[in-house]
């Protein structure tokens, strides 16, 4: 049967197979290590400087002459002739001269090799503030050219309709059309903007839409299959509520956030669903959950975010379970109701975990301090945490469709992206991806400067000395942005800056509204900024006037991460394209990274070492945090080994569920 092209690619996926695992994962990162060896990078770099010089040559060409030969390239790449790759030195010339055109920014070299790594289906790790999204774009441009689906993969909104925006001058003169999709659309702005050429959208937006058009299409995913059912039923329209026009071609922005640290938790399509039962279980539960104590009834397990009851905790639930409906009354389904309660209870801290908005619990992801407002927790938690806040309780959800960012990034056919830092996770997104990363040196050299770092016994002490030093900064007028971990932690210091009349701007998950606003001021003379892990990233920090003959922008790190990669893009926030700037990286006993990860045998030579200001105090110090670090980092990749292992798991055991994401 011949069938549509257009229909054909609207469900076409690459199958992805298992991940390779004992010597053969062995092989499969020697390959990995020979595809990103430095004599590609360097070929690449000499061809970036010769497609850069053959751009100033286009300066001669008049604006009609520039556009035909781009229509000309368009045409090429959309008959997919022979020889194409010939055609990519002097399409990137091109596209590099009518941005310049059009944006009045000509692309750098380092931009170009950037678009040059992308396109072969690499990472491109670039600095902060080497203009990413310009690179990304010039590679779009290519794809888009094809004619086939081509998403740039953002990590919010903000920055996908902010990129969309910003660049549309550009793809309109390369015969492009661009779109964007954003989490307040509804189904047919959705489909409208899927139709463009190239497609800015958040990766969460993405794949909801991905299982909510497989869900719509049910059995007749396959192309096939639509044309045989449309020809037994011509009034089939399971098709038509579909939004998305295929996937083809992913250019991952901030890869390691993307590909990463939100690849721990699979997204799941669900509806609300009425249960009684289990809402009046769940306050039952919390009533319960407030009369037992810590270490008596039960035990908290930080490290492993895990409560485990113990006898008499097990026997206090027993009497006081007549609370309960009598189809929670089997003793596993009341103990794990209670456990949820003080999950609840003890692992998620409100202005960290989650914000209370319009009486409405929402998810803040912890990586990037955003507020998550169309994600629930499962299981009960959700209403567990509403119970513990004396919130309205909400309805459960029932599970729809399932699918981790792991897998829905394998089925596309072309892969390739760029983050400011990812060469620590090059052995996972090779493993996982097959995506090699290659580095992209900086435009000019970066002299940002690293100060000591400093080490006290309590949270208190930390922040009076980060209050101090940020004082100082101010009264020299040198701006200063102060990285912290939570809401929580945020609103902590500002109170500390408050007390000592210091003008500031707060940025985090309640105030996110204002964040490209309080970004674009926090290179000012004299600005102070507070920010969550957000910390405006993929925003530009500009400094003002002066600013550089002070040093620049200083950043200060107030707690390591569980991720060493979070504490870089937060140092990265400072010295783009060689401005001055300065980092310093402060911590406390009192760190919820030493606390959770830490062994208590080094935690307390450390505070004897600090408590008598020992000068090796701080070199401990150092070593504990990264031995702390490191043991965060293998647990936060085992459990995306666990998302994996559940994908396989799910697809062998169901019949259906092969052919419901292939």
């Amino acid at each position: 049967m011949t069938l549509p092209a257009r229909d054909y690619q609207a469900t076409k996926t690459k199958t992805p197979g298992k991940l390779p695992a004992g010597l053969d994962r062995c092989a499969h990162g020697l390959l990995g290590h020979y595809r990103r060896r430095k004599y590609i990078r360097q070929r690449w770099v000499d061809q970036a400087e010769q497609i850069f010089e053959r751009s100033l040559q286009y300066r001669d060409l008049s604006d009609q002459d520039l556009t035909r030969q781009l229509h000309s390239l368009r045409t090429a790449y959309r008959r997919q002739r022979r020889g194409l790759e010939q055609c990519l030195p002097k399409a990137l010339a091109l596209i590099a001269e009518a941005a310049a055109r059009t944006l009045e920014m000509r692309p750098y070299r380092v931009q170009i090799l950037g678009a040059i790594i992308i396109h072969h289906g690499y990472l491109a790790e670039m600095a902060t503030g080497e203009g990413k999204s310009l690179t990304a774009c010039l590679a779009a441009v290519i794809a888009g050219w094809t004619g086939k689906p081509c998403h740039i993969i953002t990590t919010n909104d903000y920055l996908a309709s902010r990129d969309a925006e910003e660049f549309a001058k550009l793809y309109r003169q390369c015969a492009i059309s661009v779109g964007t999709v954003t989490s307040i659309m509804t189904p047919a702005e959705r489909k409208e903007n899927y139709r463009k050429g190239v497609v800015y959208v958040a990766s969460k937006e993405l794949l909801a839409d991905f299982l909510r058009d497989r869900l719509a299409l049910g059995n007749t995913h396959q192309s096939s299959r639509r044309q045989i059912r449309l020809k037994l039923n011509p009034h089939d329209r399971s098709h038509v509520e579909t939004v998305m026009r295929g996937i083809h071609t992913a250019i991952v922005d901030e890869a390691d956030s993307v590909l990463i640290d939100e690849a721990v938790t699979p997204l799941i399509i669900s509806q609300a669903c009425q249960n009684q039962y289990l809402i009046e279980a769940c306050q039952a539960a919390n009533r319960i959950a407030r009369t037992l104590a810590a270490e008596i009834d039960y035990r908290v397990d930080r490290r492993y975010r895990e409560i485990t009851l113990t006898k008499p905790g097990a026997t206090k639930i027993t009497e006081m379970s007549t609370a309960l409906a009598d189809i929670f009354q089997g003793r596993d389904r009341r103990e794990e109701l209670v456990l949820t309660a003080l999950t609840a209870r003890e692992l998620f801290q409100r202005d960290r975990h989650y914000v209370i908005e319009q009486d409405k619990v929402v998810i803040v992801d912890e990586f990037t301090g955003r507020m998550m407002p169309q994600r629930t927790w499962r299981h009960g938690l959700h209403q567990s945490i509403e119970a513990k806040e004396g919130l309205p309780l909400s309805d459960p959800n029932e599970t729809l469709a399932r699918l981790s960012f792991q897998r829905f990034f394998r089925l596309f056919a072309k892969l390739g992206g760029m983050s400011g830092t990812a060469r620590e996770a090059a052995d996972e997104l090779w493993h996982i991806y097959e995506l090699p990363v290659l580095s992209v040196p900086t435009n000019k050299p970066c002299i940002r400067r690293f100060l000591p770092s400093r080490f006290y016994p309590d949270q208190k002490s930390k922040w009076q000395a980060i209050c101090k030093e940020t004082v100082g900064c101010h009264e020299t007028k040198q701006p200063v942005l102060i990285g912290t971990r939570s809401v929580a932690a945020s609103e902590t210091f500002a109170d500390f800056l408050r007390a000592r009349n210091i003008p500031f701007q707060l940025l985090n998950a309640v105030k996110h509204r204002e964040e490209a606003q309080i970004i674009a001021s926090a290179g000012q003379a004299g600005a102070v900024t507070i920010a969550t892990n957000m910390a405006g990233r993929g925003a530009d920090i500009k400094l003002g006037n002066g600013v550089a003959e002070l040093g620049g922008l200083h950043v200060i790190v107030s707690e390591r991460h569980e991720s060493g990669r979070i504490d870089r893009q937060l140092a990265g926030r400072c010295s783009r394209q060689g401005d001055p700037g300065s980092v310093r990286t402060y911590g406390s006993l009192e760190d919820d990274l030493l606390l959770r990860y830490a062994p208590q045998l080094f935690i307390k030579l450390l505070s004897q070492a600090t408590s008598q200001y020992r000068p090796q105090s701080n070199r401990l110090a150092e070593n504990l945090l990264s031995l702390a670090q490191h043991k965060a980092q293998r647990q936060a990749f085992r459990q995306r080994q666990l998302v994996m292992q559940m994908d396989d798991w799910l697809t062998d055991a169901l019949s259906f569920a092969r052919h419901e994401i292939d």
